[in-house]
């Protein structure tokens, strides 16, 4: 059972590598629609100066953290932010009723955004879970 508690950050970290490397490459590759789609937002139409640049680079950052095992707290951490601050994003525009494009990238925006908010939640959940067994069953034996 230890073990399985040590192997579940480890798969949830690989999971956000895959999500955030697939999402930033995804915005990279049709960076224009991306901006645009940013720009778009009322609650974001201030920073799409650097907004689109600054959130591929943090989901590149924290996939690069999740790599490595004396990183990979700092990692979960990071990718609980994100997520808890994508998840607010959308439920702020779910209550604002406005029907938005969806500047995630690839896949991610085939989704609706309530099916958005269920996927960003669940993800919320795994990196708790993730973080919480990291933090107690990854560190040196004394």
């Amino acid at each position: 059972m230890k073990y399985l508690k040590k192997i579940i950050p480890f798969a949830v970290s690989v999971f956000f590598v895959i999500l955030f490397c697939y999402a930033a490459i995804s915005k990279v590759l049709d960076f224009e629609n991306f901006q645009t789609q940013i720009s778009a937002s009322p609650l974001l139409n201030g920073f799409s100066q650097f907004l689109p640049y600054t959130i591929i680079i943090v989901e590149f950052l924290i996939a690069g953290l999740l790599c490595y095992p004396k990183t990979r707290t700092t990692g979960l951490i990071g990718s609980l932010i994100l997520m808890i601050v994508f998840t607010g994003y959308i439920a702020l525009l779910l209550r604002t009723g406005k029907n938005l494009p969806c500047s995630c990238g690839g896949i991610l925006e085939k989704m609706s955004w309530n099916q958005h908010l269920y996927f960003n939640m669940g993800c919320v959940i795994l990196s708790v879970i993730a973080l919480v067994l990291n933090l107690k069953y990854s560190r040196p034996a004394d």
